[in-house]
């Protein structure tokens, strides 16, 4: 009888936890309990005498809790500007389409104002073309909820919450608040701005790109929530933009039917118009549209790296800071295909969905056909948004922006091989496959003494590959182009994301949460220096300031500001420095 009660409450317990993971409503909670009580009831008054009745009670309560796990399913909701209570509503602002009203957060200090509408909804005949200006609204909108993120592949939401806990460490358990799916839909483009509170003019204004792999990813994250920077004078917007095979699909007919002869860039288009957006509307906040830095990570780095050279984007933004990515070497190696490359990708698109013609593509719902972002997540040259690779363009002196803050990682490529195993025969493979006839001269910088020293190595070189050698060669283009240039070495680790890729962004947006386990007092030092300098330089272009380590430019690409246990300069390995002079090689000579 012990063993019996002691089984049903672990399986209790394990089946709240099933809940709780997949975020299920109060409900479930109330149901399973419930269950289980009726359950304990059954044996304890001795109502099932037989064994097969027993047995049949033990599958009944498995399945009774199969069932409460699907009809207590979480909903999709749009996601409230901030959980729990605000700080009341904000006062009316007048915008080029209509009246807004925002919230303001707990503390009184800023001001949200979450999904406005920057272009028309890019669906039915508007999917895979230029964005659209929004339609004008009457009375007042209350711009108190994020919008939907924007259409994309999705995992079961206990699926979610297992990858935050094994690759963030973090997880808000049993919060009663989170209790549902946030919404997704292919009506995504709407901008959110966070400003300080009160009546402003002519602050400096950070419109920042989410990241994801053109893929996922949402404007509303809280690592790179604009509420840190709003606090210290500066108006942030972000914006949710096409993902995926909505926002990158190209084919000859979509050029054909566009009055630009355009295809394959939707998404990056969609950041222009919210730039536009911003141009025209940022002065009823308080902002100065003639003071405007462009930023993202990872992904939205890239796009940022594009829209450096994209002549629709010029006299939209003065400066960039891009953490993590850009496409600005001569082969970029992710975010970014060849215009042959996106073609033929995109009819086989229409070839998997059996679509004769645009028509049949655009009738298929949108949840039919998103799985196809796996393949379709690729900034492209269309010879409207981009007109050639950022690289020439930077050769040919040709850019928008006037200053540039960028840097990488120590630890990118961790959560790329979290899990992946790494032996001392598979280095040399991966290295032999992707260096060819550099791969001698690979190995040699990195011979590997056992599969550890392997692992680390691989480690270091996938993420030069992909991350450190890209910023090297950003770095050297601006040079070039006397563009004062700052770059950064982020190696501060914690017990939740480390020094991993995206580690840095909630230190230099100020979003450390207070009374977080995960984070030391000297986590929080080091959140107020890198959050000073990139205050700074959306203020001036120049990330230095009072009381802060002087950051030098970085004159060949190998000199940054380390920003960790130490903030300081740092000079790169000479290790490192012979692979990037291989993979530079490899650039002109593999064309």
């Amino acid at each position: 009888m012990i063993a019996r009660r002691l089984i049903t409450i672990l399986l209790c317990f394990l089946f709240l936890m099933i809940l709780e993971l997949n975020q299920n409503s109060v409900w479930g909670w109330i149901l399973t309990i419930a269950a289980t009580v009726g359950f304990f009831v059954l044996f304890e008054r001795k109502m099932l005498p037989a064994v097969p009745w027993k047995i049949c009670a033990w599958v009944g309560y498995v399945a009774l809790f199969a069932v409460v796990l699907l009809i207590t399913f979480p909903a999709e909701r749009r996601v409230p500007a901030f959980s729990g209570k605000s700080g009341g509503e904000t006062d009316v602002v007048s915008l080029k389409n209509g009246k807004v009203t925002g919230v303001v957060n707990p503390d009184g200090d800023v001001e949200l104002y979450a999904g406005i509408p920057y272009a028309a909804p890019p669906v039915g005949d508007l999917r895979w073309k230029e964005p659209q200006d929004p339609a004008n609204w009457d009375g007042v909108l209350k711009a108190d909820h994020f919008a939907p993120m924007a259409m994309q592949p999705r995992n079961l939401p206990i699926i979610d919450s297992l990858a935050r806990i094994i690759g963030y460490h973090d997880y808000n358990w049993f919060d009663f608040h989170d209790n549902y799916a946030p919404a997704v839909s292919e009506d995504a483009l709407y901008v959110n701005v966070w400003k300080p509170a009160g009546e402003q003019k002519e602050l400096p204004v950070l419109v920042y790109v989410h990241g994801g792999s053109l893929k996922t990813g949402q404007p509303w994250y809280e690592d790179y929530s604009g509420e840190g920077m709003a606090r210290d004078g500066v108006i942030v917007v972000n914006m949710g933009y096409r993902l995926g095979v909505f926002g990158y699909l190209a084919l000859p007919e979509l050029a054909d039917e566009s009055p630009n002869a355009t295809t394959g860039n939707y998404g990056l288009l969609d950041q222009i118009k919210a730039l536009e957006w911003v141009r025209d509307n940022i002065k009823a906040f308080g902002g100065d549209p003639e003071n405007v830095t462009l930023a993202g990570e990872s992904a939205g780095a890239a796009s940022v790296s594009a829209l450096c050279t994209s002549p629709l984007a010029k006299g939209l933004f003065k400066r960039v800071i891009l953490e993590s990515s850009t496409v600005a070497c001569e082969q970029p190696p992710h975010s970014f295909r060849n215009f042959d490359q996106a073609i033929e990708d995109g009819k086989k698109v229409l070839e998997r969905y059996a679509a004769k013609d645009l028509s049949d593509l655009r009738k298929l719902p949108a949840s039919k056909i998103v799985s196809s972002a796996e393949t379709e997540h690729h900034i492209t040259i269309d010879g409207y948004a981009l007109t050639e690779t950022p690289y020439k363009s930077y050769q040919k002196g040709i850019h928008n922006e006037e200053a540039i803050l960028h840097g990488f990682n120590r630890l990118e490529s961790a959560p790329f091989l979290l899990f992946t195993k790494t032996t001392t025969a598979s280095m040399e493979r991966e290295i032999k496959a992707y260096f060819k006839e550099y791969a001698d001269d690979v190995l040699s910088l990195y011979a590997a003494r056992d599969d550890k020293s392997a692992s680390e190595n691989w480690a270091e070189i996938y993420g030069a590959v992909f991350f450190d050698y890209p910023h090297h060669a950003l770095n050297k283009a601006a040079v070039q182009n006397n563009i004062p240039v700052y770059e950064y070495y982020f190696t501060k680790e914690n017990k939740r994301l480390s020094c991993w890729h995206s580690g840095e962004e909630v230190y230099c947006y100020g979003n450390i949460p207070d009374g977080s386990k995960l984070y030391e007092e000297n986590d929080r030092d080091l959140s107020g220096i890198m959050k000073a300098y990139w205050v700074n330089f959306v203020k001036t272009g120049d990330p230095n300031g009072d009381g802060l380590p002087i950051w030098d430019q970085n004159p060949d690409g190998l000199h940054y500001l380390e920003l960790g246990d130490r903030v300081g300069p740092v000079t790169e390995s000479s290790r490192k420095t012979e692979l990037f002079r291989i993979l530079e090689q490899m650039q002109k000579t593999n064309k």
